[in-house]
């Protein structure tokens, strides 16, 4: 089964508006894996808005399962990741400005940057991911970088999902089954919840991870964290059981 990773961005969102230590995101990710979070992703970013450079070595010792530290690839963020020694790595294009990601990478044109990166991680025993829109020729450079994984940008999904969920998921499975073509495997994430979660999973039963951060933290403020996770992993169990 698909395996479910919280991105716990937005509790350090909330503690950081009022400052302090509450909600503690250390204690939110052991909770999470007791919830049965199957891992736990991070996007630090330049100005530290939400998730901290100091949070990942907090949260580290805590991490039962798997740890996925995401951004893009500063000297900062790489030295970060070097040190951290996550389970996984995602490299995401992301300008120090953004607000959330919105973009795959022109893996074409950062291919020499990527297979660099690649190998640094990979000779400290991190596994990578590269960042991608559902585009053939993108996830076939992605894997001339010699990266373990993409991940699958699936915001024109959740888009386009309620019009026409065959036609939006369809670009997705054409790149999701050339990566595996390839030997890569696939991850995905961005606007995934409980409403398109489950045909993802169903159309593309092969995916090892879904990176949730956004919607399941918005969805915990109504039934609670313990259940929201139960609730998508029900979505991930359903496609699986199919």
């Amino acid at each position: 089964m698909t395996k479910l990773s919280v991105n716990i961005n937005k509790i350090a969102t909330i503690r950081n508006a009022r400052g302090g230590n509450t909600p503690d995101v250390v204690l939110a990710a052991k909770k999470i894996q007791e919830f049965g979070g199957e891992g736990i992703t991070v996007h630090p970013r330049p100005d530290e808005r939400h998730i901290r450079y100091a949070d990942v070595f907090a949260i580290k010792p805590v991490i039962t399962t798997e740890f996925n530290i995401e951004g893009y690839p500063s000297d900062k963020f790489v030295d970060l990741v070097l040190k951290a020694k996550p389970t996984q790595v995602t490299l995401v294009p992301d300008a120090p400005d953004a607000i959330t990601s919105n973009a795959g990478w022109d893996t074409k044109t950062n291919k020499a940057m990527l297979t660099d990166l690649v190998a640094k991680f990979s000779e400290a025993g991190v596994r990578t991911s590269i960042f991608v829109d559902a585009n053939v020729e993108m996830v076939e450079y992605a894997a001339q970088t010699g990266a373990d994984r993409i991940e699958l940008y699936t915001e024109p999904y959740a888009s386009g999902y309620k019009a026409d969920r065959d036609a939006a998921v369809k670009p997705f499975i054409e790149a999701a089954e050339y990566a595996r073509k390839k030997g890569l495997q696939v991850n995905a994430g961005h606007d995934l919840n409980l409403e398109n979660l489950a045909f993802f999973s169903e159309s593309i039963p092969f995916v090892k991870e879904v990176s949730i951060g956004h919607w399941l933290i918005s969805d915990a403020l109504y039934y609670g964290l313990e259940e929201t996770i139960k609730m998508y992993k029900n979505c991930l169990k359903k496609a699986s059981d199919k």
